[in-house]
């Protein structure tokens, strides 16, 4: 089976999804309605990007091939680690920032490391993998939900709420990758079930939903981690990996890297701060050229995107 355009497409939904959670669309319009998207919705986007990226880890089946993908991973974090250095340089946590990325760019240094250890345990059962991916995220979650209860205080409550305590590789990065990775191994087919649209919508709605929950009985601060992104962005990948239109270009996924890694280049910018109307729309006309852009550049460059 080649290259999928529904999944590329997908995934540049997804990459609009992290742009428009890094933006807190509709914040000072809707507030109530902002965070059910901002801390709902739009967060099914990392997990199912990893997903994805485990699906296909699965031929990652030798040490070859291991270094190979470990070497085009780390040096697309390098390079635009390299990029943003001016906006983390200063920060008083370069360690720790070079260790878990800085703002976005964690994704790629989670999948790096996560990566590492999914290799070293691929031969292990199943039943294992699983169990063990969905301990990790549960830590990592219960991890999230004490910080933002502040039940700790001081110190204890500083280290909890920090990201890096809740959203790593170990915690996010290693269960959604191992997630796709059994997909994978065990080729399942959601197009066996009947209607299986509703068991996305569902499932969906469930990250709406928790979302609620946790503003209205938790708190209304930034949420990352949802315990049903487990079951609802493994759901979303297979409705749409079973879609399957072939395709050998491969510009989407690309362009949708290039959406990822420099939105926040934008975002930062003095450009940006002094925009007063049609924000958004003024955002997207700079972004997605630039992102294409950024695509044209990479054919010439290599390990861009």
């Amino acid at each position: 089976m080649g290259r999928n355009l529904t999944i590329d497409l997908l995934k540049i939904v997804l990459a609009f999804f992290v742009v428009f959670l890094h933006m807190n669309f509709l914040r000072d319009s809707q507030p109530f309605l902002s965070y059910l998207l901002v801390n709902g919705l739009f967060r099914i986007a990392v997990p199912v990007f990893l997903v994805i990226t485990g699906f296909y880890f699965l031929h990652i089946n030798s040490l070859q091939k291991l270094k190979k993908w470990l070497f085009r991973t780390f040096l697309l974090y390098a390079i635009w680690m390299a990029i943003y250095i001016t906006h983390w340089k200063d920060n008083g946590q370069i360690l720790l920032t070079v260790i878990f990325g800085y703002h976005h760019l964690w994704y790629l240094i989670g999948t790096f490391f996560s990566g590492i250890i999914l290799y070293l345990l691929r031969r292990k059962s199943s039943k294992l993998l699983i169990t063990l991916a969905v301990f990790l995220f549960f830590l990592g979650y219960v991890v999230q939900v004490l910080g933002n209860l502040h039940y700790f205080e001081r110190e204890q409550d500083f280290v909890l709420n920090m990201y890096l305590m809740y959203r790593n590789f170990l915690f996010v990065c290693f269960p959604f990758l191992t997630i796709g990775f059994l997909i994978n191994r065990h080729d399942f087919d959601l197009s066996r079930y009947k209607n299986s649209y509703l068991l996305v919508i569902l499932s969906v709605s469930c990250v709406v939903a928790e979302a609620f929950f946790n503003y209205s009985n938790i708190s209304s601060e930034s949420a990352d981690v949802l315990f049903s992104l487990l079951f609802a962005c493994p759901l979303v990948f297979l409705y749409f990996q079973k879609i399957y239109i072939k395709t050998t270009s491969k510009i989407l996924a690309n362009l949708s890297t290039a959406i990822y890694v420099v939105h926040p280049l934008i975002m930062k910018s003095d450009f940006y701060a002094d925009i007063k109307t049609f924000k958004l729309l003024m955002f997207l006309s700079v972004l997605i050229p630039l992102s294409f852009a950024l695509v044209y550049v990479n054919k010439k460059l290599k390990y861009l995107l």
